[in-house]
Order: structure tokens, then sequence, then C-alpha cells
């Protein structure tokens, strides 16, 4: 592909980071995927609290929503999918009137709907961490695209970003790495289409075959490679 030719070496992105925060600040802020082993060990039920929690937080303020979790993990049967699926819309409608949780109609009904996305999904393997482990990482952007089809309020960026929340290896397209992927001749203006994030995927695929990092890693590199 065109930007092979003109892409930096990751070498030199990790240098300027570098250069901006200093050796020990830089590693301090870089993040590690979680094992195979813990994702799979991860129970259907810590997924859809993670995936809900993405979701409440979009657009909000993350502290907020992480401080009522406890009420949402209280009101959801502690996110038991076979129990949530089950609930009936005089049920939803009940919480929109508990004052402890965040009352908004589309995201509360959407734990609901993604309660039985992810019932659907788990009959076909052995649950959802491994169903999310088995992916691989360097098709990970067709793990968002599927996410986004299956699961409600999974759009734009939240995909990846409940990704990071449970520990998958992903890259995420803050506007700091979008900057970069700018600045390094990796791509060119936003990433907004699905032929610019799979062709995204591919330089962030050259970037872990040459440093050896995991995506995670080189996303937040790259972001903190600009200034």
């Amino acid at each position: 592909m065109r930007y092979k030719s003109v892409m930096t070496s990751f070498q030199t992105i990790f240098e300027t980071a570098e250069s901006i925060y200093g050796l020990t600040e830089l590693v301090s802020r870089i993040p590690s995927p979680e094992s195979d082993k813990n994702l799979r060990s991860m129970s259907n039920s810590d997924y859809l609290s993670l995936m809900s929690r993405r979701i409440f937080r979009a657009g909000l303020k993350h502290s907020m929503v992480d401080a009522k979790w406890p009420a949402f993990e209280q009101v959801f049967f502690d996110f038991d999918i076979n129990q949530i699926r089950l609930m009936s819309d005089d049920a939803l409608d009940v919480l929109m009137k508990d004052r402890r949780i965040i009352r908004h109609w589309s995201k509360i009904k959407s734990v609901r709907a993604n309660a039985q996305a992810m019932f659907e999904i788990v009959q076909e393997t052995e649950n959802f961490g491994a169903y999310i482990s088995d992916w691989p990482d360097d098709k990970i952007v067709e793990l968002w695209l599927e996410l986004k089809r299956y699961f409600t309020q999974l759009g734009g960026k939240s995909a990846s970003y409940f990704l990071r929340m449970a520990g998958k290896d992903t890259f995420i397209l803050t506007n700091d790495v979008i900057m970069a992927l700018n600045r390094w001749g990796a791509h060119s203006g936003d990433v907004k289409s699905r032929k610019a994030q799979l062709e995204v995927q591919d330089c962030f695929n050259s970037w872990k075959q040459e440093s050896g990092r995991p995506l995670c890693q080189i996303s937040v590199i790259l972001a903190l490679s600009i200034q």
C-alpha cells in the first residue's frame, strides 16, 4: 500500500514521545492488555457491566457515572444477562423513576437489548470472553464493526473504548492518535470510513511487527508523540 513508503518508523515515534515526557513518565503511561486467559475468565456479567458503563459514560463525566455504578449493579441484577434480557418494558420504565441511576431511556433500554445480543452470541461459543479473546488483534477493526452491528449504542468510538476497558488489545482513534497518524505519514485526514479504518489497521499491524508492542501501547505512544 502507498502509505508504507512514507510512514515513519515506530522507533522514531517512540523516541519523539520519550523526548517530550522522559522515559520514566512515558513508560508509566503505557497500558498493557489482559492475557487471553484473563479475558476468558471474565464472566458474561462482567462484560455486560463494562459495556453498559461505557455506553452510559459516553457524553457524560466518567467519574459521575462510576460513582453511580453500584446502584446500576443493584437494579440490573449484577448484570446477569439471563435476568436482564427478560425484563419487561414496565420494569425498565420503573428505572426511569430511580434517582440513584442515570435516567436516560435509550441507554437504559440498551442494557436489555445488549443482554439479549450477548446471550445469542454465547449460545455459539464458550462465553463472551472466548468470543473476545479469540478475535485476532490484527483484525481488531472488524471486531469494532461486529460489535457495532450486534450491540446497541456501540457506534463511534464506543466499541474500541469498551474493548480497552475489558483489556482486549486495541488501538483507539482519539483526536491525538489521528493527529499523530497524519503527522507521521500513516494517514491523511480523518478516519471515519470503514476503508480508512482498515487502512489504519494495516499501519498499526506494521508498527506492531516492527516494535513487538501491542496495539494499545502503540496507540498511546502515538498520542503522546505530538504536542
